[in-house]
């Protein structure tokens, strides 16, 4: 009786709990995170624009771009703060509950842990733009912060293989990210048609570039990653600050990293589209 007491309570615990998640604040926490990942993204391309023009030594990534926004506007980067946690909220109840219905098979279980990796990583982004709205001067991450990381990783019994294993991981999301944005899968993802011609022009071409900018930035990444395995080195691993910076190192780098900078900025503004017009599942 007991045993059977308290099953109930633990299923109504739990259809509470799916109940007071699939509420409209959800969807409105996604779309205050989408608006927030816009944002960033977008100026993380601007800068990156700068730096391919000169007017900028490097570029910089994310960190970089809230350092940039603390410089201007520090009610700004509150709000950004928070749209930071909601979206990480957003994505890790995505990966727990299946909101999505991904399933339990392998492939299911893949999407949802990159979901809840997702999540963690924005509520990092968070957390950074909390400490410079409260007066941090600087936040760690950036290049460094991810060989410190790559190189912590390293130390752990199959160092070497768990590194090498993330960089494919990493580059298998780049591939995914350029397939999605090259076959306009990205369209299910968005309410097409809700908007008027010049929006759904902007959408479309907008997450085609933006993936597929975002993906070449995943598969520089990767691929330093696995160097840094096989050689040994954590100070091989690149973020995105350094992915772009590699970019421009290359022949006609200045080019490159121009192209691959207005494509971020494409994908900031997908995501603030999304905000807006995106499905939800919430």
């Amino acid at each position: 009786m007991a045993r059977a007491t308290g099953s109930t309570f633990g299923q109504v615990g739990k259809s509470t709990t799916r109940a007071a998640l699939g509420s409209p604040w959800m969807e409105r926490m996604a779309r205050a995170g989408y608006a927030a990942r816009g944002v960033v993204y977008a100026l993380v391309g601007l800068l990156a624009v700068q730096a391919a023009a000169g007017g900028r030594r490097h570029p910089t990534d994310t960190r970089g771009a809230l350092q940039a926004i603390a410089g201007q506007s520090i009610a700004l980067l509150w709000l950004i703060a928070a749209g930071l946690f909601a979206y990480a909220v957003w994505r890790i109840v995505q990966g727990f509950l299946d909101r999505e219905h991904k399933g339990t098979d392998l492939k299911g279980l893949a999407q949802r842990a990159g979901r809840v990796g997702s999540g963690l990583i924005y509520g990092s982004l968070g957390i950074a733009a909390v400490r410079l709205a409260r007066g941090a001067h600087r936040v760690s991450g950036g290049q460094s912060s991810y060989q410190e990381w790559t190189a912590k990783l390293m130390s752990e019994p199959f160092g070497r293989w768990l590194v090498a294993g993330v960089g494919i991981g990493v580059i298998a999301g780049g591939l995914f990210q350029i397939y999605r944005g090259w076959t306009e899968k990205f369209r299910k993802e968005i309410r097409l048609q809700e908007m008027d011609a010049t929006e759904r022009k902007l959408a479309i071409n907008s997450g085609k570039l933006g993936l597929i900018a975002r993906g070449i930035v995943f598969l520089v990444s990767g691929w330093f990653l696995i160097q840094a395995a096989l050689r040994t080195d954590p100070s091989q691993a690149r973020g995105l600050a350094g992915a772009l910076a590699a970019l421009a190192g290359q022949p006609h780098g200045t080019l490159l990293l121009g192209l691959v900078a207005v494509g971020l900025i494409a994908f900031g503004a997908y995501s603030m589209l999304l905000a807006r017009y995106g499905r939800i599942a919430a």
